[in-house]
């Protein structure tokens, strides 16, 4: 699992959205915090993405061999791509959120 063609197109996937995310970063357009939850969705979407094609490509072959393979390695792809995408945003908005509370409460108690 996670070889070859499957592999690639999520390193490619996640790469290019981190790419982007990146210069919105450096040109002002996006804050850490903001960053750090696209960067966990990115993650998880191109991990999402491999996991997808490969099986996709699983159970289209199951079904109907050839056309089946390819048919559900691009459907298994973008159904990976947003599932993933979707538990990554939703976990690093959980996960900094929760950070920037514990934050918010010390600094409460230490200034008060």
């Amino acid at each position: 699992m996670f070889r070859g063609g499957s592999l690639w197109a999520g390193i490619i996937s996640g790469g290019m959205q981190q790419l982007q995310h990146t210069k919105a970063l450096q040109n002002g357009a996006m804050d850490r915090k903001t960053y750090a939850v696209h960067t966990t969705g990115n993650v998880s979407s191109a991990l999402g993405t491999m996991a997808g094609i490969e099986y996709g490509a699983m159970l289209g072959s199951a079904v109907m061999p050839g056309i089946g393979t390819i048919a559900g390695s691009i459907v298994g792809g973008i159904v990976g791509d947003r599932v993933g995408r979707y538990v990554g945003h939703n976990t690093g908005r959980m996960m900094f959120n929760t950070a920037n509370q514990v934050v918010d409460t010390v600094n409460d108690q230490i200034l008060h």
